[in-house]
């Protein structure tokens, strides 16, 4: 029989020391900013990988969990675009783009509005619930928190204009219902559908929810996290920080392109109407969230007006 090796109790002691050191200084890093962000809003766009990744899911409710419980007030909108193009296609359903946004139908909004408003919206529900906390679920239609109006058509490089549809843009934000629910220490978990002025659904991108819910809130920090480390320069490096004039030069270049177009945009947006600290962070990382809002180092781009 082989011998199995073994840590022996000075190893043993040795490690329980430097997990112990290493906590102490994670919590300490921690303190100035659960301070800091005491009371104060944490808008939070939450997508990609992380709504297809049991253990990326799991770490994210925990991370809202925590930083509700020590003061910060947290809200939640998500995205879904892949468990809407998994539907699309089981549905033999078209799925087209133009500059990062979903062209929608009447058919596809039935799809989008099904699994936004209900698959997803009552998956993170009940993740931040089953870590501890207390979250509600709802649209932007819910209290008008968002009136849309009908996206703009665009026109390609061939010069021919694309109609998105059943797309909207934010035309009123009401947010009494997000303040009265995040007073009862709730975490609002918003769905990016919202009524037009004559009652007409619209998909709205959930970046750009989450920006302007962000900027009317006067939110503290907005954080999208995403499928990538960041924003990539043309060299396909991460930058760390970011303004409009390199953000403009990029999507020239073709650097920034489709999703993260509308992306950066609300960034942008919301930097230069008064979020004090907006950043693009990589959704795949566990606990990315806690990094991002709790420690010096921070982790993807921020977004600079």
């Amino acid at each position: 029989m082989k011998n199995m090796s073994r840590v022996s109790p000075k190893e043993d002691g040795i490690n329980l020391k430097a997990g112990a050191v290493r906590k102490a200084e994670v919590l300490s890093q921690a303190l100035p900013y659960i301070k800091k962000f005491n009371n104060k809003i944490v808008v939070v766009k939450l997508g990609g990988s992380a709504l297809t990744d049991e253990n990326l899911s799991s770490s994210f409710a925990h991370d809202v969990t925590w930083l509700n419980s020590v003061g910060i007030n947290v809200l939640v909108v998500h995205g879904g675009g892949p468990h809407i193009e998994n539907h699309l296609k089981k549905l033999g359903m078209p799925v087209n783009f133009f500059e990062g946004t979903r062209i929608t139908d009447l058919e596809t909004l039935d799809v989008v509005e099904m699994v936004l408003a209900g698959t997803v919206n009552k998956q993170v529900v009940e993740l931040i619930n089953q870590s501890g906390g207390k979250a509600v679920g709802l649209t932007c239609q819910d209290g008008n928190t968002i009136k849309a109006r009908k996206k703009k058509a665009k026109k390609t490089e061939d010069n021919v204009s694309v109609d998105f549809g059943l797309v909207g843009d934010v035309e009123s934000v009401n947010v009494d219902l997000l303040l009265t629910l995040m007073d009862d220490n709730f975490v609002p978990v918003v769905a990016p559908i919202a009524s037009g002025e004559r009652g007409e659904t619209y998909n709205i991108n959930a970046d750009v929810v989450a920006g302007k819910l962000a900027e009317t809130l006067k939110a503290e920090k907005l954080v999208l996290m995403t499928n990538t480390v960041g924003v990539l320069d043309d060299s396909g490096d991460l930058i760390p920080e970011i303004d409009a004039l390199t953000i403009k030069s990029l999507i020239s270049k073709k650097a920034i392109s489709e999703g993260m177009i509308p992306k950066v945009e609300a960034a942008l947006r919301a930097s230069e109407r008064g979020v004090k600290s907006v950043h693009i962070i990589d959704g795949r990382v566990e606990n990315s969230l806690l990094l991002e809002v709790l420690t010096d180092s921070g982790i993807g781009t921020m977004i600079r007006a």
